[in-house]
């Protein structure tokens, strides 16, 4: 009973964090190198900052049903 739920909450958990991680605007990355953006400081701010924190509190408790799962079984 405890396994199932904490398998169920793993899932859950990975489906919003692909979620979340694709709502996500784009970073800099390599597109500074060919004249995209270049501003090197960001500030987030509104819904991206409630975005960026749900995402690591997301993954706290993704991490945290794996290692209960790898623990219990």
């Amino acid at each position: 009973m405890v396994l199932t739920i904490i398998s169920l909450v793993n899932i859950i958990s990975a489906v919003l964090i692909i979620a979340s991680v694709l709502l996500q605007s784009r970073g800099s990355g390599l597109s500074g190198t060919f004249g995209g953006e270049s501003e090197s400081f960001y500030t987030r701010r509104g819904f991206d900052k409630i975005l960026f924190t749900f995402t690591i509190i997301i993954m706290i408790v993704f991490v945290g049903s794996v290692l209960a799962r790898l623990i219990l079984s």
